[in-house]
Order: structure tokens, then sequence, then C-alpha cells
């Protein structure tokens, strides 16, 4: 009895399996899963990546637009007397965030640097990022600018991401969020204060 069971239990198995390569029933939704995972995780950094870089391009013009009243000294003429530098940078900040719309916390996060220089030649900035992945407070500060100085602004934030597959920049700072800069250069216009 065992001799005949065994040779049908072969068959019987043999037949189970041809049967199952040959069954497609389910197989597209097998394949899909496979695929999906990495799919949407590409596309989702995809799709960030392309906030970040929008999100960079609002906070360079909203500088640029910022910083040009310094240029032009209308920010110097709006604020008569002002030396000293929080309010300055308040005021500053205010300019600053009435450009930017939804994109992050400008009130919260927004840091700004405005220095004064007799000419190009002699500037110099160090990292605005500690060696432990923090923002550097010393590394930001107001100075009121005058006619016919070197000015450099800049301002930095540092904006939530969640995925990493497309950062490849190093841009990171110690808690995850990205650093995202923007910066302008230039000598002030002989304006009348």
């Amino acid at each position: 009895m065992p001799l005949e069971h065994g040779p049908s239990r072969r068959r019987f198995r043999l037949g189970f399996v041809k049967r199952f390569r040959r069954d497609e029933d389910g197989a597209t939704a097998i394949e899909f899963a496979f695929v999906a995972i990495p799919f949407f995780a590409l596309l989702f950094a995809i799709v960030e990546s392309a906030i970040v870089f929008w999100t960079q391009q609002v906070l360079e013009t909203a500088l640029h637009d910022s910083a040009r009243r310094i240029y032009t000294g209308q920010f110097q003429n709006d604020n008569p007397g002002v030396n000293d530098p929080a309010q300055l940078e308040e005021a500053f900040r205010a300019e600053v965030c009435s450009r930017v719309v939804a994109l992050f916390d400008c009130e919260g996060t927004l840091r700004l640097d405005v220095r004064n220089f007799s000419d190009f030649s002699g500037i110099s900035f160090g990292s605005v990022v500690t060696d432990e992945g923090e923002f550097d407070d010393d590394a930001f500060t107001f100075e009121r600018s005058q006619a016919g100085q070197v000015v450099i602004v800049r301002a930095a934030i540092a904006y939530p991401v969640f995925t990493g597959v497309l950062d490849s920049s190093g841009s990171r700072l110690a808690d995850g969020r990205r650093l995202l800069m923007a910066s302008a250069a230039f000598r002030t216009e002989p304006f009348a204060e």
C-alpha cells in the first residue's frame, strides 16, 4: 500500500505546482504591491523636493525684495533714529515675512544677519550652524546701514523634511530639518537720512 500511495501523492503535488504556476489570478496585485511602496516613496520624495526648492526660491525673493529697501535707504528712512539692533531686526523681519505666504513659520524660524563693511574685499563669514548641527545665534547680528556702505544681508530657516531619499547635499540640521539660506550683497545708494 505505501508504494501505491507514494507515486499518486507525487503526481498530485506536481499537478498542484503546475496549476499554481499557470494560475495568474492576483498576480497583478502582488506585482503592484512589490512596486507600490518604492514608487510612492519616490513620488513623495520628488514632491517634497519640489516644495523645498519652491520654499528656497520664495525665501530668496522675499529677502532680495526686502534688502532692496535697505539698498535704496527706504528701510532706514522708515525707521529714523532707531539704532537698537533688536528693534531694527524686528522691523526687517516684518518686511521679509510680509512677502512670505504660508510656506514656513516666518516669525518663529527666520534668522536674519545684516552686516556693514567698508569694501567688498574684507568680507568673511563663518558657518551659521555649530558642529552639533544647531543654529549658532552668535553668527546672526543686525547693524544699521548708512549710505555708501557695503551690506551683506543673509536669512536662514530650518525647514522640516520627511524623506531623505533625494537629499545628498548634507544640509541637514541635527533635528533632521534642512537648512535653507538666502543672501544679498550690495553697496547702498547715497541716500539722505
